[in-house]
């Protein structure tokens, strides 16, 4: 009715004075001009400006580009095990088989309830071991307090929408997953970082962390183990954030635990899990079958929430909100959650003569004997953050070098938020033979590097800088032809 209006004030004309009709007004101003310009652009949305994934950034689309010219990519900068021949197990398949008539119509918002069962299950067993086998004196989870997502991105999302208003401040680890920087930042919030610094390990200081907190502060995220570092914090200190929470003065700080990685350990080391120690605030903890069961596209995760939700009413109430709007999860997927969390073949993965092992070893010792690369052993998860020392180095220029040269893909350590640009995060899970090709070229590239250091990080700077830019493809292929890339 509107643009109809508008047309008909744009084309019928009226009478004037004398009688005679007239060209109307506004027509002679067009109305809206500019939504008959081809030239107008369409502006995203402001929240988004400050919001970054360099993990499938430019560096990615590049990479998409050699492959597109008929040339392979070693794509070493996402944890997907399935496009490496990991597979999930038979069990969770069959399941989804199995159930996939059952599957056609929408289930509970929350998710199907024998899923949300076998969660309960499995948290309640954690919980239990961890307390040296008897249940602490606070308040189970039950099948309520859990919610199945289209992985754990989305619920992450769904948290940060029904939790931050503006200017809310939530304190994240650095180096952390970009993904909950972005959520904060998308939602209005601001993100503070306490230092997980490469000379402790990345184990973070509960000094640091007290040190950020403000009237603002409405949530901790804990990432255990790190990705991308690889650590696994210690039980103390996981202890002294749950206090540092519980006495937060201002209505209670959230405890968000991202543990995708919880049973991806190597060498004997363990994890503890947040639920087993929180009893008084909320603890909002985080899996899915993405990892731990090679599963990424089923696109399952799980949100916990358990400690003190006596607190947590109206935030509980939004997410109910939140959970209906999108109708549901995807359901076929939901049948995988109770053979999934029954399965323990992750064990022989991280076992010696694993695979996940195995690899891990091949970075080690390749990164050992290299004279520009240090690495932090990594004791979970399925990366390796590995420190390259040298002068002036650049992390985003190093790895548009290796892609361009060496048909790499890595992840460039600054794009995990930290204050240094001398990481570089690649993953665990291309087999151990084409890690040690993979290192041993990027030792080549470093040697070069460590030559020609100057020249080609001015050349390359360009390049990711006309990337970022948007220019088009012409002028970045002579910058490319002018360094010889």
């Amino acid at each position: 009715i509107f643009f109809r209006s508008v047309e008909f004030l744009n084309m019928k004309g009226r009478t004037g004075t004398n009688g005679v009709a007239e060209e109307s007004p506004a027509k002679k101003r067009k109305v809206f001009p500019a939504l008959h310009e081809k030239t107008h652009a369409i502006a995203c949305c402001s929240a988004l400006r400050d919001v970054k994934y360099e993990i499938r950034g430019p560096l990615a689309q590049r990479a998409e580009e050699i492959e597109n010219s008929g040339q392979k990519v070693l794509k070493c900068n996402i944890g997907n095990p399935g496009a490496f021949g990991f597979t999930a197990p038979k069990e969770i398949t069959d399941a989804i088989y199995a159930h996939i008539d059952q599957a056609v119509p929408y289930c509970h918002q929350k998710g199907l309830l024998e899923a949300r069962k076998a969660v309960v299950e499995y948290v309640d067993k954690y919980i239990t071991e961890e307390n040296g086998g008897k249940f602490p004196q606070f308040p189970k989870v039950t099948p309520n307090d859990i919610y199945l997502g289209n992985g754990v991105s989305e619920l992450i999302m769904m948290c940060m929408r029904g939790l931050l208003n503006p200017g809310d401040e939530v304190l994240i680890p650095s180096p952390d997953y970009p993904l909950w920087t972005a959520a904060v930042t998308m939602h209005g919030g601001r993100p503070l970082y306490y230092p997980c610094k490469p000379e402790n390990g990345f184990v973070p200081t509960i000094m640091d962390i007290r040190a950020l907190v403000t009237s603002r502060t409405r949530a901790i995220v804990v990432i255990n183990p790190n990705n991308p570092a690889g650590v696994i914090y210690p039980k103390e200190l996981l202890q002294d954030i749950v206090a540092m929470a519980e006495e937060y003065p201002f209505g209670g700080m959230v405890i968000f635990a991202d543990e995708i990685y919880d049973q991806i350990t190597f060498d004997g080391n363990k994890m503890t899990h947040m639920a087993s120690l929180c009893h008084n605030t909320l603890c909002c903890s985080f899996g899915g079958l993405s990892k731990v069961y090679r599963a990424c596209g089923f696109r399952v995760g799980w949100l916990v929430m358990s400690g003190n939700r006596s607190r947590a009413v109206s935030y509980e109430n939004a997410l109910n909100l939140l959970s209906g709007l999108r109708l549901c999860a995807n359901v076929p997927g939901q049948y995988a959650v109770i053979p999934a969390l029954q399965d323990k073949s992750i064990k022989d993965l991280v076992a010696p003569g694993g695979r996940l092992y195995e690899a891990r070893k091949v970075i080690l010792n390749s990164v050992a004997k290299s004279k520009y690369m240090s690495i932090h052993e990594p004791q979970g998860a399925m990366y390796a953050f590995v420190e390259v020392n040298l002068p002036d180095f650049d992390d985003q220029v190093f790895a548009l070098d290796l892609v361009e040269k060496k048909h790499i893909l890595i992840a460039p350590g600054s794009s995990f938020n930290v204050p240094y640009k001398n990481h570089f995060r690649i993953t665990l899970l291309p087999p151990p033979d084409k890690l040690r090709e993979a290192f041993q070229a990027i030792d080549e590239v470093l040697e070069e590097y460590a030559q020609t250091l100057e020249q080609r990080k001015e050349e390359a700077l360009k390049i990711v800088q006309a990337m970022r830019a948007g220019e088009d493809k012409e002028r970045i292929e002579k910058l490319r032809s002018k360094a010889k890339f």
